[in-house]
């Protein structure tokens, strides 16, 4: 029989409100519920915690971390290093991003993320396909030789893995995949996201209501909001039901276009933080290898040699940062942009996300100027600072 433990802060934040002076009790990798320290019984196991206990972050978009790009280490191992190089960050749950590849790279990472999550890989979610289903005119850094439409086979390979997995992303450009393929997916609880293409306002709308959830990092590479077409980033904000991820870097989206977006946000469906990152987070690397192409890594940016952004340089508690202090969001919001939102945009906001009896004992201590001292999932300590 396991026993009860508590972890105590001086704040606890549960996704809706504040808990001073408290603590998280969990058991079996569960949370049981929330107590003023006062109100622990004696025979309960006590763990200091420190300033702030927040739920963990989710992180939707992440293409490496420790050294190791998912493209380049589509294995059960390099899927391990990516989860445990972010949860030094506060990460507790995230999904390893493929980047535009052949089907054999994308078959290889399928195939590994089935077999992660029969192993329990701490911290992986599932997996994000980005690509190869985009337009070529806004591909980004990804290779325009393997850019494609979606064929019978690619749609076949994604559904085999959806049922494996807590959560699957596939990014997907109308211009590559038909209304009735999303549809196929959307069916299956496969997150389908819009991204990397020109689709107008209205194409965008008509793929929302085909089945498409969210939209990949919101602004880049995709048609901007004009004033007679609203574009892709138009319908992103006035959808209901679309969600979208921001790469709060202050690099790839400006600060005043993050707080206008976030202001001009039609609900409920929220825009969400996701950090985009590459192999070198939690390294010194100055550069690495994608496609067998060189990324050079400088002053916060990732770019190919002409300059195109390529990924993010950046953990998901410095995107907390960035919101809370330059965008000046409330604590509260930034933490659930980085938990609650992302979680509701994959569907699994009935268990990550919040600090709720019943949910995963996935929780990140922070201190006051919101760095991670220690980093929880299912109950267990995986980083301490």
């Amino acid at each position: 029989m396991t026993q009860q433990k508590a972890l105590i802060g001086k704040r606890v934040f549960d996704g809706s409100g504040w808990h001073e002076d408290a603590a998280v009790i969990f058991e079996g990798g569960k949370i049981t519920g929330i107590l003023p320290v006062d109100l622990l019984s004696a025979d309960m196991e006590t763990i200091e915690g420190g300033e702030i206990i927040a739920p963990g972050f989710i992180d939707l978009q992440v293409n490496g971390g420790g050294g190791v790009l998912l493209n380049e280490e589509p294995t059960v191992e390099g899927i391990a290093t990516i989860c445990a190089a972010h949860a030094k960050f506060g990460t507790t749950a995230l999904l390893p991003t493929l980047i535009t590849d052949t089907f054999e790279i994308t078959s290889r990472t399928v195939a590994a993320g089935i077999e992660a999550k029969k192993q329990g890989i701490a911290g992986f979610l599932g997996l994000h396909l980005e690509g190869p289903h985009l337009s070529l005119a806004r591909k980004g850094a990804h290779d325009p030789a393997l850019i494609r439409p979606m064929e019978e086979h690619d749609l076949e390979l994604i559904l085999s893995c959806g049922e494996a997995l807590d959560a699957l992303m596939v990014t997907i450009a109308p211009e590559s995949v038909s209304p009735e393929q999303v549809n196929t997916l959307a069916r299956a609880a496969i997150t389908v996201s819009l991204g990397h293409t020109e689709a107008s306002y209205d194409t965008a709308r008509l793929y929302a209501t085909a089945g498409a959830r969210t939209v990949t990092h919101l602004f880049n590479a995709m048609s901007p909001l004009g004033h007679r077409e609203p574009g892709m980033v138009g319908a992103a904000l006035d959808t209901r039901n679309l969600h979208a991820g921001l790469i709060a870097d202050g690099i790839h989206v400006h600060p005043a276009a993050m707080a206008a977006a976030l202001r001009a946000k039609n609900g409920p469906g929220k825009i969400f933080l996701v950090t985009d990152a590459m192999s070198p987070i939690g390294t010194d690397m100055t550069s690495f290898t994608l496609n067998g192409r060189e990324i050079l890594r400088h002053d916060g940016r990732l770019t190919l040699a002409d300059g195109t952004l390529a990924g993010a340089d950046i953990d998901m508690a410095a995107c907390v940062r960035l919101v809370h202090e330059t965008l000046e969001l409330p604590l509260e919001e930034a933490l659930r942009m980085a938990s609650a939102y992302p979680s509701d945009a994959v569907q699994i906001a009935d268990k990550k996300g919040s600090l709720k009896p019943g949910f995963d004992a996935d929780f990140v201590v922070l201190d006051a100027s919101l760095h991670p001292q220690s980093t929880w999932i299912g109950g267990v300590s995986v980083y301490q600072a």
